[in-house]
């Protein structure tokens, strides 16, 4: 699978440390989703159609749950990014991956949106002004800090700490037990007037949606980045991206490739006890947290904004929550959810920046087959092209943030179609008989494959 230009090295893979000190890469995937399908898509469904389609959900979080852990399959194995795995198989995949993560998150829709409950929670009118002072403040705290993982694993676990107990105990506090019942009728495809999909629903919305059922699109895929900078498996023996700045090394110049191990005995075993381990981790925060708040938001957006008038323009649904908390509570709950809501989706824009930074630096240096650069710096490079980007959109008069998302989402949702099949060929044809996917594990992913390409497909039709 080596090749003279992008080596692969060998060493042993070292031992499995306790769970506890595992948790972390789960919390950056977890946070990439929360600005996207967690607080826009689907509680913009449950504030239009009520909860009947809360079973999607529960798929298109397990979907992704089995997509990242075979992307981490091959991260702990290498000690590299999935991008080197797709590159020793496909010389031009890196083209496809950089164009893709930019047609599906250069758009800065997340932000926006959370520019937009910021302005409203203050009073500032010009939103636009709002989105560019935050992209400068994202790009000033993933530029200082000296280690650029520790920054953003920090960050989300924090602010995932504070945003979901404050939804939570909103949501139980607002919440009628028969709201319950209705979302338990809605796991299961039953909604009010309609079984699985109401009649109407835009196909391309409802498939955006299924992309942010967790982070999306490419950004699943970084998780390998994520799997490596936290020193899972053979990433150990990897180098991490530092600030230009403040960091230690910055002018340190590393390869993206890995290691992997010999197959031996003592090595599978060890292999083993991590995938346990970190399945447990992926599990327990991407998946149970995952959904818990994925329901969790779509049940307060139910319980407070349902049948309600204006839910279908923009964000407003967000809004109308926001005046129902204040009624049901006080003026200062309506503005602290605002503020909740709002910094929500800037911690995920920052996170989104930080992913797509990623992808395109592995891919750019993959692409010109020169995986051993200064990384550091062309990260840094693509971070502030991305932010200058997204401040020239804003000082253009974007105001649709909805609109900008659920056109990313479609296209991501057809990049998780195509990375899906990818992802059976590498790990069922270049790992070790004794480190493949289980086969029950490559069904699903089968499964999955052929559920999002429906769906493509589908999509594709309807515009015709």
């Amino acid at each position: 699978m080596a090749s003279p230009r992008l080596p692969l090295g060998e060493k042993n893979l070292p031992d499995a440390p306790p769970l506890r000190r595992l948790i972390g890469p789960s919390f950056i995937l977890l946070g990439l989703g929360l600005g996207s399908g967690e607080v826009i898509l689907w509680p913009y469904f449950a504030s239009n159609h009520g909860l009947g389609m809360v079973w999607a959900i529960i798929v298109g979080v397990t979907m992704q749950f089995f997509i990242n852990m075979e992307v981490e399959r091959y991260a702990l194995i290498f000690g590299e990014s999935i991008f080197v795995g797709f590159a020793r198989m496909f010389r031009w995949l890196p083209v496809w991956f950089i164009l893709s993560t930019f047609l599906g998150f250069g758009w800065p829709g997340i932000g926006l949106a959370g520019a937009t409950l910021i302005a409203q929670a203050f009073g500032i009118g010009n939103v636009q002004l709002v989105g560019i002072l935050l992209f400068l403040i994202i790009g000033c705290i993933l530029s200082f800090g000296a280690v650029l993982y520790r920054t953003v694993e920090r960050l989300q676990m924090i602010l995932i700490g504070i945003g979901v107990p404050f939804i939570f105990l909103l949501t139980v506090y607002l919440v009628e037990h028969t709201d319950f019942i209705t979302l338990a009728k809605g796991a299961v495809g039953v909604g009010e007037g309609f079984t699985f999909l109401p009649v109407g629903i835009s196909l391309a919305t409802f498939l955006g949606a299924l992309a942010y059922a967790g982070a999306g699109g490419n950004l699943n895929l970084a998780q390998s980045c994520y799997i490596r900078d936290k020193g899972y498996g053979m990433g150990a023996y990897a180098h991490k991206i530092t600030s230009l700045i403040t960091g230690r090394h910055r002018q340190q110049t590393y390869s993206i490739t890995g290691n992997t191990f010999p197959p031996t005995e003592a090595n599978v075993r060890s292999f083993r006890n991590w995938w346990r381990a970190v399945n447990m981790e992926h599990f327990l925060i991407f998946w149970v947290l995952g959904l818990f708040t994925m329901l969790t938001l779509s049940l307060l957006a139910y319980a407070t904004t349902y049948g309600m008038s204006g839910n279908a323009e923009g964000i407003g649904f967000v809004l109308n929550e926001a005046v129902a908390v204040g009624a049901a509570t006080t003026p200062f709950l309506s503005l602290l959810f605002l503020i909740v809501m709002g910094v929500m989706l800037i911690a995920t824009q920052l996170t989104v920046l930080d992913s797509t930074s990623r992808i395109m630096t592995e891919n750019v240096l993959l692409l010109r087959r020169t995986p051993s650069a200064n990384v550091s710096r062309m990260y840094y490079f693509i971070l502030w092209l991305q932010i200058l980007f997204g401040i020239a959109v804003f000082s253009a008069g974007f105001d649709q943030p909805r609109d900008l998302i659920v056109l990313g989402a479609v296209i991501n949702a057809f990049t998780m179609f195509s990375y899906t099949g990818l992802l059976l060929f590498l790990n069922n044809r270049f790992l070790p008989a004794a480190l493949r996917p289980h086969p029950v594990r490559s069904l699903i992913l089968i499964a999955t494959f052929l559920f999002f390409g429906v769906f493509c497909t589908l999509t594709v039709l309807s515009y015709i």
